[in-house]
C-alpha cells in the first residue's frame, strides 16, 4: 500500500503567512503539520509515500528531504490547485495498480490511522472515509450513512443544509478505481474536480465505499485559529517532557512548572516565568519573560520583557518590551518591540520577516 499527501494549495486563508511559506510546513508545537502526517503513515506501515506539491515547493522538498524520514519519498507537481479529484489523476503513474491512502497535509489527528490502514488493507470496499461528527458540516463534506451495513450512501461538498452531521476528515483509503472515478467527473462550480463527486460515482455505480469514525480528535488547520487551537491540543498530548530542571537547555534565576520541553543551548534567566505546557525550540534566549500554557516558541528566538500566552512564535523571532501577547501567530525572523505609547494586551498574525513597533 502507497501513501499520497496533498501538499499544493495557496493557503489564502492564511495569509500573510502564506505569502513565504507553505501552509503545510507551519508548524504545531515546533513541528511541520506536514510531518505529523508523513509519519502517521510511515507508522501505518506505509513506507512509499508520493506527496503532491504547488506553490513554494522547493520549500517543501528541502525540509522533507532534510529530516530523514524512513520513507521512499516522490515529490509530484501540480501546475495549479485544481481539486482533489485531479491531484489523484496525476498521481496515477506513482500509485500504479496499489491501494493507497490519501491524507491532506493541512490535518492534523490524534491517534494516528494505524487502525483506518489496517482496516482498509483487507476490506473489499473500493473506498473508505474517516468520519467526525461536526456542530457545523456545512463548511464540509458531509456523508449520509447506513450504520448497519457500514457504508456511504450519498456525499455533498459544503451543503448549505446538512442532512447529517458527519463530516469528511482529509484522509481517504482508495483502490485504483478511483482514477476511473475521476475520469468520469466534469468540475464543479469551482472550477475543481471534487473527490466527493468522484466517490459518490464510485456509489452510484454500486461500488462499495466505507467509512470509519474518528477516535480522539481532528483539526483542519486551515486558519489562524485553528493553528492555535492545533497547537494547543498537540501540547496537551505531549505527555512528560524535560521541564522541571532537567532540560539541554541552561535555566538561571528563573522559575519553570508544568510540562516544558527546552531545547539545546537556550538559556532562561533574569527572573523568567515558564508555566507549561509549552515548548521552546534550540538556541534561544528567554529574559525577564513569562510564557504561559499553550506556547510555542522556535529555534533561535529571542525574548524579553514580555508575556506570551497561547501563542505559536516561529524560528528567528525578536519580541522585546511588548507587554502581552495572547492567541497569535507570528511567523518566521518577526521582530516586535514597544515604544511605549500604547497600553499592552494584544493578538497578532504576522508574516514572516516582519517588523512591527508597538
Amino acid at each position: 500500500m502507497k501513501g499520497l499527501i496533498l501538499a499544493g494549495g495557496h493557503g489564502v486563508r492564511l495569509r500573510p503567512l502564506t505569502y513565504s511559506q507553505q501552509k503545510q510546513l507551519i508548524p504545531i508545537a515546533n513541528k511541520p503539520i506536514l510531518f505529523y502526517c508523513i509519519q502517521d503513515l510511515i507508522d501505518a506501515g506505509i513506507h512509499s509515500i508520493g506527496i503532491v506539491v504547488g506553490p513554494n515547493k522547493e520549500q517543501i522538498q528541502h525540509e522533507v528531504n532534510n529530516h530523514g524520514f524512513e520513507a521512499d519519498i516522490e515529490f509530484i507537481e501540480q501546475d495549479s490547485p485544481r481539486g482533489l479529484a485531479h491531484a489523484v489523476k496525476i498521481a496515477q503513474p506513482f500509485i500504479g495498480d496499489d491501494r493507497f491512502i490519501m491524507y491532506l497535509g493541512d490535518n492534523i489527528l490524534r491517534g494516528g490511522i494505524q487502525g483506518f490502514v489496517d482496516d482498509f488493507r483487507t476490506s473489499p470496499a473500493e473506498a473508505s472515509l474517516l468520519l467526525t461528527k461536526l456542530h457545523n458540516p456545512e463548511h464540509y463534506g458531509v456523508a449520509l450513512v447506513d450504520e448497519q451495513k457500514k457504508v456511504i450512501l450519498k456525499l455533498l461538498e459544503k451543503p448549505k443544509n446538512p442532512p447529517s452531521n458527519l463530516c469528511i476528515v482529509g484522509i481517504y483509503g482508495l483502490s485504483p478505481r478511483i482514477f476511473e472515478a475521476s475520469d468520469n467527473i466534469a468540475p464543479s462550480w469551482r472550477g475543481e474536480l471534487e473527490i466527493t463527486d468522484a466517490l459518490h460515482w464510485l456509489i452510484l455505480q454500486g461500488h462499495r465505499v466505507t467509512y470509519d469514525l474518528v477516535e480522539g480528535w481532528w483539526k483542519d488547520t486551515g486558519k489562524p485559529e485553528d493553528l492555535i487551537d492545533a497547537n494547543r491540543l498537540v501540547l496537551d498530548t505531549l505527555g512528560s517532557m524535560n521541564g522541571n530542571g532537567s532540560s539541554p537547555g541552561t535555566v538561571e534565576n528563573s522559575t519553570i512548572s508544568g510540562r516544558c520541553k527546552i531545547g539545546r543551548n537556550t538559556v532562561i534567566k533574569d527572573n523568567s516565568v515558564i508555566k507549561g505546557p509549552v515548548i521552546i525550540g534550540d538556541d534561544c534566549i528567554i529574559s525577564n519573560a513569562y510564557l504561559g500554557p499553550y506556547t510555542s516558541i522556535g529555534n533561535g528566538s529571542i525574548l524579553s520583557n514580555t508575556e506570551i500566552e497561547d501563542s505559536i512564535v516561529m524560528e528567528g523571532s525578536v519580541i522585546r518590551n511588548a507587554d502581552r501577547i495572547v492567541e497569535s501567530l507570528i511567523g518566521k525572523n518577526v521582530t516586535i518591540e514597544r515604544d511605549g505609547r500604547l497600553p499592552g494586551g494584544r493578538r497578532f498574525v504576522i508574516g514572516d520577516n516582519s517588523n512591527v513597533i508597538i
